[in-house]
């Protein structure tokens, strides 16, 4: 059933109101590197499916083009949820900055809706991945301050990542944006960050395409009249996490929009939570101390 693309981004979206009152649509479009950018699809996600969250990186290579291609589309920047990440190449006080406002330059814009930073580990010789940490949070808190951030985060934090920052700066991420699907659901850490009013944000909601042939997955596809990936997004946003899946094909993108027009029964969510293995699909970050 393909919905018509009239007003979907305000009827379709609900949106997560973060700790500061700013609300970002529970569904978004990924990016990434290695292929994970497509100007055609962003422009179709745009244009066509009402799409209004994007999810990119300094780390995937596409800012210019992605900044192009939202310009293209037509849709006013106050329209559009745009989510941007600091590489951790780029850790510490100054380069973080310096990072974020090099960032926006490339993409044309003067903010992001949510800058995060995109790794827990540190690499600067001398200093421990905790003093890294806060200082490079330190800068984003300053950038926040200042309006080129109107949301600020991190991505891959575990509990203890989280803890320290909450002992170390005064203001808390409004956003954890970690790998969450089927077979990866952390669920004490998505416990925690609501306890402490932080957004969980979700990526590699079809676990890079592994949880598509499971047979759980297909039988509920089937009862639906849904594809797996829909089942495995609308899992994720029925759950309350804000999903971000990537595409570059026009027709995933379209498919992927739809899942707002149906509802999981209790028992199939409860069927689907029971498939967590533990597995990571993307990066691991329990080893970051």
């Amino acid at each position: 059933v393909i919905v018509s693309s009239q007003n979907m981004a305000s009827s379709v979206f609900p949106k997560v109101t973060l700790s500061n009152g700013l609300q970002i649509p529970i569904l978004g479009l990924g990016t990434s590197h290695r292929g994970g950018y497509s100007h055609e699809a962003i422009l179709h996600a745009l244009k066509k499916c009402g799409v209004r969250h994007i999810d990119t990186a300094k780390r995937y290579g596409c800012e210019e083009q992605l900044g192009t291609a939202m310009r293209k589309s037509g849709v006013p920047r106050s329209d559009l949820w745009l989510t941007n990440k600091l590489w951790h190449g780029d850790y510490g006080y100054k380069a973080a900055k310096q990072s974020c406002l090099d960032s926006c330059s490339r993409m044309g814009v003067d903010y992001f809706d949510l800058y995060l930073m995109h790794w827990p580990e540190g690499q600067q010789n001398g200093l421990s991945n905790r003093e890294v940490r806060a200082e490079t949070w330190r800068a984003l808190q300053e950038l926040y301050d200042q309006g080129v951030c109107r949301a600020i985060g991190v991505s891959n934090f575990l509990v203890p990542h989280l803890e320290q920052l909450k002992e170390d700066c005064s203001v808390l991420p409004h956003v954890n944006q970690v790998e969450y699907h089927v077979y990866q659901q952390p669920r004490q850490l998505v416990e925690y960050c609501r306890e402490e009013g932080i957004v969980f944000q979700g990526y590699c909601p079809l676990a890079k395409g592994q949880a598509l042939g499971d047979p759980t997955v297909l039988k509920l596809a089937e009862k639906y009249g849904r594809t797996p990936a829909q089942i495995c997004i609308r899992w994720s946003i029925q759950n309350g996490v804000v999903t971000i899946p990537k595409s570059t094909k026009k027709e995933r993108i379209e498919e992927n929009c739809q899942v707002m027009c149906f509802q999981m029964d209790e028992e199939d969510m409860a069927a689907l939570g029971k498939l967590h293995d533990g597995r990571h699909v993307s990066w691991d970050p329990t080893h970051v101390k």
